[in-house]
């Protein structure tokens, strides 16, 4: 039988001494120093007076939950940073169509100053693509 060593002494140094990464890392260490932070692209925090990062899977922060064994959908959108109020705004005047049955049952709370909770229907896929159409 071989031992640990004499399994390791034909390979390069390099193989044995790679740290493992964890998944913020690799991001981290593929983009490019050349990209520029300054340009104003829509869906910014220079453009808007609110943003929503994605989460670190690389999809948005809108999550469902129901209560009341199925009886009560809420959607949560959350980890908003900057303005959380103008937020509410846009989506209550620009998710539906104003006099619309979906606009007239479309409730957005604040949640401790960073989440929004959206009541009144099952929401999900239409906040999460008008983030996207926004450009989050």
């Amino acid at each position: 039988m071989l031992s640990t060593s004499a399994l390791t002494r034909g390979m390069p140094q390099l193989l044995r001494t790679i740290p493992c990464r964890a998944y913020s890392e690799l991001v981290t260490a593929t983009t490019s120093p050349t990209a520029s932070t300054s340009t104003s692209k829509p869906g910014t925090k220079q453009s808007r007076p609110y943003f929503v990062p994605r989460n670190t899977r690389g999809n948005l922060p809108v999550y469902t939950d129901v209560r009341n064994a199925g009886g009560r959908h809420l959607t949560l959108v959350r980890n908003v940073e900057g303005n959380v109020a103008e937020l509410a705004k846009d989506l209550s005047q620009t998710l539906f169509e104003k006099d619309s049955y979906e606009a007239s049952k479309l409730k957005i709370e604040l949640s401790q100053a960073k989440h929004l909770v959206i009541s009144g229907g099952r929401w999900k896929n239409h906040v999460a693509e008008w983030l996207r159409a926004k450009g989050f």
